[in-house]
Parts: structure tokens; C-alpha cells; sequence
């Protein structure tokens, strides 16, 4: 439904809800290179935005932090939102800063098409993000 109050092709936004505010916003921005579009006080906590292409990743820091976190095991850890694709220039040098940084890389590097890369990587608290090259 596209209309003048609809949603439109390429204005997803998606929210996280971190433990380490700190700790995920650098891997967003430092080691994905996401670009940070700012800082948002919210009633029950703080929010960090990263921009990527049309879309945003609004990182959600509750001043009451949840006793649960992520099931692990990735995308077959369970149901609902399971995991983001970003698109990067190259997969395996994404894949080497996530290591460097001490992220788990669940999926290595493989070919899924000719000429186009793919990984799954864990940002810092387990959430899995699915790096895809851009070519």
C-alpha cells in the first residue's frame, strides 16, 4: 500500500534492543561502517541511528534492561526476527574486521552466486547479520 501516509519501497527502519549501547553502536559504525545519524531520548531509554542506503538501524538501550536475550543458533535458533542483511563492497575483508573486533562468524565466506560473496557474522551481543557483497 503506497499512498501518501503509506509505507514506501526502501523506508524500513529496524530497531535493536542492546545491552551494550557502546559496544554495538561501534561495531555498527567502526567495523560495518554504517554511517550514525544521531542520538534519540526516548521515555524508556536511549536510542543511537545508523543509516545504510534508504534504510535505518536504531539501536535501543532500555534504561530497564530484559532478563532475556537472543536464543543462539543464528537464524535456526528460532522464530520471528532472526537476523539483517547489510551489503558491503567486500564480504571477506567485512568478515576479517568482525573477527578482528572478536565477533563470532557462525557462516564463513562462501559463494552463493557466481561473482557474489556471502557470511553470517554476530554483532557483539549474538544478533546474527547476514553480509552480503555488493556486486
Amino acid at each position: 500500500m503506497v499512498d501518501g501516509d503509506g509505507v514506501r519501497p526502501g523506508t524500513i527502519e529496524v530497531g535493536i534492543v542492546v545491552r551494550d549501547l557502546d559496544a554495538v553502536s561501534a561495531f555498527y559504525r567502526d567495523v560495518l561502517g554504517l554511517e550514525y545519524v544521531g542520538d534519540l531520548e526516548v521515555t524508556v531509554g536511549t536510542m543511537k541511528r545508523f543509516a545504510t542506503g534508504d534504510a535505518v538501524l536504531k539501536l535501543l538501550h532500555l534504561d530497564e534492561t530484559p532478563d532475556l536475550a537472543n536464543p543462539p543458533g543464528g537464524p535456526q535458533g528460532a522464530t520471528g526476527l532472526r537476523y539483517l542483511t547489510v551489503r558491503i563492497d567486500d564480504v571477506a575483508s567485512g568478515v576479517e574486521r568482525c573477527m578482528a573486533a572478536g565477533c563470532a562468524v557462525p557462516v564463513p565466506v562462501f559463494e552463493y552466486e557466481p561473482g557474489r560473496l556471502i557470511a553470517i557474522v554476530e554483532d557483539p551481543e549474538g544478533n546474527p547479520i547476514e553480509l552480503v557483497e555488493n556486486r
